[in-house]
């Protein structure tokens, strides 16, 4: 009859456990098991801010292709004499109409075909290295994601594995109960506990789906949101240099490279601008016919010139001067920025290294160790439940913080990867 009891009370305690955390129980999706490198390679394919870039370095080459063109000649005809009262007789090539057929063609002075050519091409392979730098980000971007579920998940492994331990020890408290070796307020004490445990869980659980809807938005695949799971295991603990050439570092990155290209883009604009006072030519070829004159057809040409008269464009020069100075500005942001991002990753990951070293050496061991001890005084009786509570509730907190420092280690290195990489890499 004992026996039965006591596996009648453990059904109830595991049904309240698991009775609000139904909606997760049952019938769970079927995982996609996700290594990082094949997250960095759904990258490349289905991020959008990525596929934009792409469009963005097409949309960049088109442009060159219309800026490198010839301008095309232009076909002109016109018929004029044309008297409504008195049309003549005979066929319509035979009246007395004047009729002209002209081919003119637009020659550009002052090499400014070269120079559209030239600038268009600087900016679409600044465009390139936009790109470049989007998958740097992006890449970035998804390996913190990725650690972010890896973390969420071992949270959701911790809370199941502290909600199972205060099953047992509610069910082994109220044996004792009834056996009259404990308390009833040391029995409410570890109920109270086991609902914040519960409490944990359902927050772990929902930090774990927000990390999973997150890194499917950045790999598109929203549809597969619930199903994604971080196999990989956690980064090791590798101690990184501050390299001692930096600059060399910052101008190899791809938006500092990107910069530097739009200043020389920039150059090539501001040449053109000025190259708009020197005069255009258009030549223009003509055959004329004119039925009734002596000589009814005959040929001419023509050339003509622009006169700046009213205005010799003041304003496209001053604009070009603005924005060469507006890209040099750039550049020095862009390079100011680099160089505080390369420190910063460093400095980041070099914390990250050091914490995730004290959890491993020091942290994990003594509250394991201080955990077992208050087991063992507690089922010897010379420890009270509020001190065994607590020393679980210790042990708990920094499995939890230890997960976190991985978690962070991992977003750093991939920091620190993402600040110094040259774009010859992101291609």
């Amino acid at each position: 009859m004992g026996i039965g009891w006591k596996s009648a009370l453990a059904v109830v305690i595991l049904a309240v456990i698991t009775g609000g955390t139904s909606a997760y129980a049952a019938d769970p999706p079927r995982l996609h098991p996700l290594r990082l490198a094949e997250v960095v390679e759904i990258l490349q394919s289905n991020n959008r801010d990525i596929r934009l870039a792409r469009r963005a370095v097409d949309v960049a080459r088109a442009i060159n292709l219309s800026a490198a063109a010839r301008p095309n000649p232009v076909l002109s005809a016109g018929t004029t004499a044309i008297d409504p009262r008195n049309p003549g007789a005979g066929a319509l090539w035979s009246k007395p109409f004047d009729t002209v057929v002209q081919v003119s063609q637009l020659v550009e002075r002052g090499d400014k075909r070269a120079l559209r050519d030239e600038g268009t091409r600087l900016v679409a392979g600044a465009s390139g290295d936009d790109l470049a730098d989007v998958i740097r980000l992006q890449v970035r971007t998804g390996t913190a994601l990725y650690y972010e579920l890896l973390g969420a998940q071992a949270r959701v492994r911790i809370a199941d594995d502290t909600l199972e331990l205060l099953a047992r020890t509610v069910a082994a408290a109220t044996l004792r109960l009834k056996a009259g070796d404990i308390a009833p307020s040391d029995l409410s004490r570890i109920r109270v506990d086991l609902l914040r445990a519960e409490n944990d869980r359902s927050q772990a659980i929902a930090a774990r789906e927000r990390a999973r809807a997150d890194l499917a938005f950045a790999l598109g695949l929203e549809g597969e949101a619930v199903s994604l799971e971080a196999v990989d295991p956690w980064p090791e603990v590798e101690t990184v240099a501050m390299p001692g050439d930096v600059g060399a570092i910052v101008s190899a990155r791809a938006d500092v490279h990107a910069a530097a290209t739009r200043v020389t883009a920039a150059d090539k604009f501001r040449a053109l601008a000025r190259a708009l006072r020197t005069r255009d030519v258009t030549v223009a070829a003509q055959v004329e016919r004119y039925p009734g004159q002596v000589h009814e057809n005959s040929i001419g040409v023509g050339v003509s010139v622009p006169l700046f008269l009213n205005y010799d464009y003041e304003g496209e020069i001053r604009r070009g001067e603005a924005e060469y100075l507006a890209a040099q500005d750039s550049l020095a942001r862009v390079r100011a920025a680099a160089l505080v991002e390369i420190r910063q990753a460093w400095s980041d990951l070099a914390a990250a290294q050091d914490r995730v070293r004290r959890f491993d050496r020091e942290l994990l061991a003594e509250a394991t160790r201080a955990a077992g001890a208050a087991e063992f005084a507690y089922r010897n009786g010379a420890l009270g439940v509020i001190d065994l509570l607590d020393a679980r509730r210790v042990l708990v907190a920094t499995q939890v913080d230890a997960v976190s420092a991985r978690a962070d280690l991992g977003k750093a290195a991939a920091a620190w990867r993402a600040a110094t990489q040259p774009k010859e890499t992101t291609r």
